[in-house]
């Protein structure tokens, strides 16, 4: 019985993430739209989405208050400037705001 019980919420799941992603399509096509119309370019929505995610996380990294500071100065690499990537058992750890900050860190540390 649990079997079918996380089969049919794993099938939601999905849906809901599909649902998602054709939302978030939506909403970068109508800023695009947008911006036609008012005659300049506009950031899509993904890109507004991660600026501001790497914005919060280097303000936490460089605020030694913050809460999750000690967290984050912890997955510091001492081989590069590198964060490491946290330890995830649930799936809806790995999808929060912590292991996202890390992965696009990392990422946007590589493209410089």
């Amino acid at each position: 019985m649990s079997w079918v019980i996380s089969s049919s919420q794993y099938g939601r799941r999905e849906r809901l993430m599909t649902f998602k992603k054709k939302y978030a399509a939506r909403l970068d096509k109508l800023v695009r739209k947008a911006g036609s119309v008012v005659g300049t370019e506009l950031d899509s929505l993904t890109s507004v989405a991660e600026r501001r995610t790497l914005n919060r996380l280097l303000s936490i990294m460089d605020n030694p208050s913050h809460p999750l500071h000690s967290a984050i100065s912890r997955q510091r690499s001492s081989f590069s400037d590198r964060l490491l990537s946290l330890s995830c058992s649930t799936d809806r750890l790995r999808r929060s705001f912590l292991p996202h900050a890390i992965r696009l860190y990392n990422t946007t540390r590589g493209e410089r």
